[in-house]
């Protein structure tokens, strides 16, 4: 299925899936990590300090993907179900009319979102009708889109085998880019490797996604709109311990998980919406 982001510095593949107990992630050497509250400014962070930064995303990066390629195939099958009848049964997601939303990749081991998709897609009634955007890479400059679709048969396999929207609808139609939309977006379900229960994820290191939504985010704030909330999908072995993912200033934090295990709100408007 698609993947937006993480596939072009995307062909890193894998995530997975584990248990409802948070993984444990430690390295051999201590982690230059600042406060959660802070990020490291790559404009002035030192050359050195910045490459070991990189260094222990990577690291980072190839321990979850281990984990996720050892996962066993039904135990990760059982997670997504999990995860996808959560997120179903949500009001916060019951309630969004419109979203963003990844289209899961098995080869990458993303949380599956298939089931999430076709209820948006085949919403039977009006009042349940969701209007949906999934990504489109544009190129290897953490250029990617979110562009509007109404079936799964819009989506198209690209030079990767990855499943994204043809740019053009069946009329020869520009597809609907939400950073032209009229109206703001709700929602916006997130991929990613390893999150920590303080907001922080760790992409595939293509830059594709915080890219994204800095623009979207700014774009929100020039138009007076409310924020849309963050909510990344997360096996029980992609959380990690808490500051163990390193930061930079060009990282977006997240507002939310759901784990097998359930909702985790992090920041006070996830928490607002359980309350």
């Amino acid at each position: 299925m698609l993947v937006v982001q993480r596939v072009l510095v995307g062909v890193m593949i894998t995530r997975q899936c584990t248990i409802a107990r948070p993984h444990a992630f430690s390295f051999s050497r201590p982690l230059i990590l600042r406060p959660t509250a802070s990020h490291v400014s790559m404009a002035t962070t030192p050359e050195h300090q910045l490459e070991d930064i990189f260094s222990q995303k990577k690291l980072l990066r190839s321990k979850i993907k281990k984990d996720l390629r050892s996962m066993d195939p039904l135990h990760r099958s059982q997670q997504n179900d999990a995860i996808q009848n959560l997120i179903l049964e949500a009001p916060w997601f019951k309630s969004c009319k419109r979203l963003c939303a990844y289209i899961s990749c098995s080869a990458l081991r993303e949380v599956d979102t298939s089931k999430l998709l076709q209820h948006v897609l085949q919403s039977p009634t009006k009042e349940s009708a969701k209007i949906l955007y999934v990504p489109r890479v544009e190129d290897n400059n953490c250029h990617m889109r979110m562009l509007n679709i109404s079936h799964m048969d819009d989506l198209i396999a690209n030079s990767m085998k990855i499943l994204e929207p043809a740019p053009v609808d069946a009329d020869g139609k520009d597809r609907e880019d939400v950073m032209l939309a009229d109206e703001p977006v709700d929602l916006l379900l997130l991929p990613g490797l390893a999150f920590d229960k303080t907001g922080r994820r760790l992409g595939r290191g293509g830059g594709y996604y915080d890219t994204f939504l800095s623009k979207y985010r700014e774009l929100a704030k020039q138009r007076n709109w409310k924020q849309p909330l963050l909510v990344a999908l997360s096996y029980s072995v992609q959380i990690v311990e808490d500051g163990v993912i390193p930061l930079t200033q060009t990282d977006v934090n997240i507002d939310a998980l759901v784990s097998p295990s359930g909702f985790i709100p992090i920041t006070l408007e996830a928490q607002q919406i359980i309350s």
